[in-house]
């Protein structure tokens, strides 16, 4: 009865030992089972009947594994005996390597079954044609579940005969199937490897006869009758390898516009798992972009004049506001200033303009200095600056720190900050900045270019915590907010796209991933929307943005992209004014990804197009489940080698995730929207969500009325 107290004695469970044949005729034991083994109609069934002559535990569960562990060497014996008895027997030979496969689903015992000789007996079964099935099934399960060292031994020697079977038996789905999967697993790590040289990576390149692989895999996934688990491994495999392998990859037309097709699947995870596969295909092409500004040659692209196109462009923004007018009116004012101090030796004026020209444009400081050329040496001298504590115009920004923190004043502290951070940066000591602005931010939580300076940090996360918190700060200025949005734009697709890389669809990893995602590209469309046409980080943007929309929207968007015109016109003209400018259109990673799609988006759709629905169906539809059943006709030894229970209880499925917007909000700073996976909550409504206290105390304001509303309705 509940409640009594009173349990059932558990008996204790008898520990099931491996049959101990010590004692036993090897063969007599064989024999015994032989003739029921070659009647057997199936391999299930012939694993079956092995299995239980060597009383093996059940290899479904891990305490069944866990006795095979304990007892190894002794199973290992006793099947080694029972295949050298009989290796003139295929039903013998297959069932054995059958269970040494299943076992190699355990780590341990998988090292264990390979450095005993698996492959020896695993190899001569795949030119037996009665025995190739099931030796294909157990490469194919080995190397799944292989590590990096098993896989690499099994690419390099087995990929010959692999290719081999798959042109002697083109039509055979089952054959085919199986030797996807293998690849699909064996060769990455093989061409991937990070402690090959680019030599060695090359030569396997070769060994492997990459061109020759891809023409298969693209051979097979063209069927009618291609099975999901062939198609989401031939997809693997071409994403694994395109970084190393994207010479091959370039050179077959049909392999790159697939991986562009895949943008428009409606399985979210596939769509981003093509544009990381695209990015890293450029990536060794790629260039470093290019972020200095000449100020000499943008004077003198002034002074030639705007080509009209340009010209209407700023006019229709407000010319004044424009970068490259504040640009040169800074330049202006900057060099009039210093030639004021060296009159009036006033650092602490100078200091105030300092501070408002740093947070005017990012070019607002220039290392001039008060210096003449001699007319008799014709050799730069330095002027006589009696009174001045430098001659380098630099060298004026910590002097004029140093005034302004005389006052004591809030304002003049934040100004005294903010041109030593800049002096800083300019030295290259940006960790010095870093300190500097965070001591800051404590003090003076609203200026924004603090935050500016914090997110010039190597980590990106931080970096974008940041940004985030820095375009809520009051007090800003369009140049400080632009380079926060085009920062938090940056920071939040590389973080986005390596978080949905690497995680699965239902954990927070995932939801965080999609998080920074819709961060970047709400970012993105502000900074197209605010920022002028000239400035120099809108290639990024724009490249962000279109990135991001096909990612997102899938098979949403038109097949000529007619959604993206305006901002394909956008980046056009604001090319034409980095040209105008003198300044090199890079080629970024973003710029070449933006290239290849946006040249292919309608030529990929069509070749592919029968392709994506069939790879975006449930993979276990009945459909499918038929098609399994049809491949492995010989019986369900596929299902039995994969259907390792490890005593959980669900089922384990693949699933296609989705676009869900109010998950992906539950990751996002209900203050500065900064996408986190490590937000506190408020602790008096439980709702919303924090970076941080800072970002709680700056929304308690705005959250005060709702958060007591929504406590005294859970006291009611």
């Amino acid at each position: 009865m509940p409640g009594s107290g009173k349990r059932k004695a558990k008996r204790p469970s008898r520990p099931i030992e491996v049959r101990d044949l010590s004692n036993v005729d090897i063969p007599t034991v064989i024999d015994s089972f032989v003739n029921q083994i070659n009647d057997a109609r199936g391999w299930s069934h012939v694993v079956a009947l092995l299995c239980r002559m060597f009383d093996l535990p059940d290899l479904n569960s891990r305490s069944g594994l866990r006795r095979v562990h304990s007892n190894f060497e002794q199973v290992q014996r006793k099947l080694d005996a029972a295949y050298n008895k009989y290796r003139a027997n295929e039903k013998v030979t297959g069932g054995i390597v059958g269970i040494y496969s299943k076992m190699s689903r355990d780590a341990i015992l998988r090292n264990k079954i390979i450095n005993a000789g698996l492959m020896p007996k695993l190899l001569p079964l795949l030119d037996n044609p009665k025995t190739r099935l099931i030796g294909l099934q157990a490469l194919s399960n080995v190397t799944h579940h292989g590590g990096s060292g098993i896989r690499r031994e099994i690419a390099l020697t087995c990929t010959p005969t692999l290719l081999r079977l798959m042109e002697e038996f083109p039509d055979n789905a089952a054959y085919n199937e199986q030797i996807i999967v293998t690849l699909a697993h064996a060769i990455s790590p093989v061409v991937n490897d990070e402690d090959s040289t680019a030599s060695a990576k090359a030569a396997n390149i070769r060994k492997l006869n990459v061109p020759r692989v891809l023409e298969l895999v693209f051979s097979n996934i063209r069927k009618p009758d291609a099975s999901q688990c062939l198609l989401s491994h031939a997809i693997e495999f071409l994403c694994s390898v395109s970084e190393n392998c994207h010479k091959e990859i370039k050179a077959n037309p049909s392999a790159l516009n697939l991986l562009v097709a895949l943008l428009r699947s409606k399985d979210l995870l596939t769509r981003v798992d093509a544009l990381g596969a695209l990015c890293r295909l450029v990536f060794p092409e790629s260039e470093e972009d290019w972020r200095f500004m000449d100020p000499n040659k943008l004077m003198d692209a002034i002074e030639r004049g705007f080509p009209p196109h340009l010209s209407d462009a700023l006019m229709d923004y407000s010319p004044t506001e424009c970068d490259t007018f504040l640009i040169m009116f800074t330049k202006r004012d900057y060099i009039k200033a210093m030639m004021q101090v060296a009159q009036d030796k006033d650092l602490y004026g100078l200091g105030k303009k300092l501070a408002e020209f740093v947070t005017r444009t990012e070019f607002s400081i220039s290392d001039g200095g008060y210096q003449a050329v001699d007319e008799r040496t014709g050799r730069v001298k330095d002027l006589d600056t009696d009174g001045l504590p430098f001659k380098m115009w630099l060298d004026a920004l910590p002097h004029c720190a140093k005034a302004l923190r005389t006052t004591g004043t809030p304002a003049d502290l934040d100004a005294a900050d903010i041109i030593e951070c800049k002096f800083y940066i300019m030295k290259s000591r940006a960790a010095d900045a870093v300190r500097i602005a965070q001591a800051a931010i404590e003090r003076s939580p609203q200026v924004a270019y603090f935050y500016y300076v914090v997110g010039l940090g190597t980590d990106q996360a931080l970096g974008l915590r940041a940004s985030k918190k820095g375009l809520k700060a009051k007090k800003t200025t369009p140049f400080v907010r632009h380079y926060l949005l085009w920062r938090a734009v940056d920071q939040a697709g590389q973080l986005g796209l390596a978080k949905l890389q690497t995680s699965h669809h239902d954990t927070a990893g995932w939801s965080e991933g999609i998080a920074f995602f819709t961060s970047a590209l709400e970012d993105a469309k502000r900074f197209v929307a605010e920022t002028p046409p000239d400035s120099r980080n809108m290639r990024i943007v724009l490249n962000w943005y279109i990135l991001l929309t096909i990612t997102m929207r899938g098979p949403g968007l038109s097949i000529n992209l007619r959604e993206l015109d305006n901002a394909l016109k956008k980046l056009e003209i604001t090319r034409e004014f980095g040209k105008f400018y003198s300044i090199p259109d890079s080629k970024t990673q973003l710029r070449l990804v933006r290239d290849v799609i946006v040249q292919r988006y309608e030529q990929a759709e069509r070749e592919w197009r029968d392709l994506i629905p069939r790879l975006d169906n449930n993979p276990h539809s009945s459909e499918d489940v038929q098609k399994r059943s049809a491949l492995n006709a010989e019986d369900n030894l596929a299902a039995w080698l994969e259907g390792l229970s490890v005593e959980e209880h669900g089922e384990r499925h693949c699933s296609h995730p989705s676009l869900n917007a109010s998950p992906a909000e539950l990751w996002h700073c209900s203050h500065c929207h900064n996408p986190s996976a490590m937000l506190r909550k408020c602790s008096g409504c439980g709702k919303t969500r924090y970076c941080d206290a800072s970002c709680q105390k700056l929304h308690w304001s705005e959250h005060k009325i709702a958060c007591k509303q929504a406590q005294a309705q859970a006291q009611s």
